[in-house]
This record gives C-alpha cells, structure tokens and sequence, in this order.
C-alpha cells in the first residue's frame, strides 16, 4: 500500500527526485529540476542505482566490481550535485541504491514521504524515450505513486526557465 504524501504538510519539505545515471538526458532532468525547484521552494533528491550483476561465479571479484560501480556512482552524484548547487544554491540530498531500476526507484518514493515528484528527461536520440521513461510512462503510469514530469529529448535548454 502507498504511503500518503506528506511533502506540503508542516515541517515537511517537497522534495524533487532525479535519477542520475550514466545517459546524457539525466543531466537534462537534473538542470530542468533545479529551475523548478528554484520557483517551488522545493529540494532535489539525487538517486543513483547500480544494478548487480550476477556474481555467484565471481564472488572475489563481486565486491571489487560493486566498489567500481560505487565510486562512478558518487563521481556522477558529485557532478550532477555540483550542477544544481551552482543553480540553486544549495546541495541535494543523494542517494545510492543497488538493485532493479524500478525496483529502486519505487523503493524510495514509498520510503520517503516528502518526494513530491520524479523528473525524467526522454533521450533525444532515434532509440526512444529510454527503458526507465518508457516503464514509468508506458506500463506503470496508472499505479506511479507520484507525478513524473518528462522533459522532452528536443526541448531547448533556454526553454526550461520558462516551463520550470
């Protein structure tokens, strides 16, 4: 069951989630949601997801693997952080889960009640929108526990203070 949200009752604060993962659009949500944040009084929640592999053959190996995929992680987290600090003027919170995307993404969202939204931004290129817009739009909209806000791949950048 959903756990209501409790981003605009007192003593809580609205928070924006992006996910920050190694595609060019991520940065695009990241820039377009610091705007947003910057009219809302909102702040931004950075989440980063290692998906495991399968390392019951490479169980020495596991962990140095988990450790690499830790630290480019953090190096992805440091940078979009940078990027909405410099916007904003304040850091976002970050958060490292491992396991399935959507598994994670709704993990978070259910565990934190003051996440009022999620943006995503949809890949410019010919392959389409990309697997977590096309799951969280396509298939899973009806029961997404909140709003997703979807920037689209084309919108120009010069656009997103206007829209935000």
């Amino acid at each position: 069951m959903a756990i209501r949200r409790q981003a605009f009752e007192p003593g809580h604060r609205a928070k924006v989630l992006v996910i920050i993962d190694d595609t060019p659009e991520c940065m695009r949500a990241a820039l377009f949601a610091a705007r947003r944040v910057m009219r809302t009084g909102a702040s931004i929640i950075l989440l980063a997801i290692i998906v495991e592999e399968d390392s019951q053959l490479w169980r020495g190996i596991g962990s140095l693997m988990l450790a690499e995929a830790e630290a480019e992680a953090n190096e992805r987290l440091d940078k979009a952080a940078a990027t909405i600090a410099a916007i904003t003027g304040a850091m976002p919170e970050r958060v490292i889960r491992t396991g399935p995307p959507i598994r994670e993404v709704m993990s978070l969202i259910e565990q934190d009640a003051d996440i009022a939204t999620l943006v995503l931004a949809a890949g410019a290129a010919n392959e389409g929108p990309g697997p977590l817009v096309s799951m969280i739009a396509g298939r899973m909209s009806a029961q997404f526990p909140v709003p997703v806000t979807l920037v689209p791949g084309g919108l120009p950048e010069a656009d997103f203070e206007a829209l935000a």
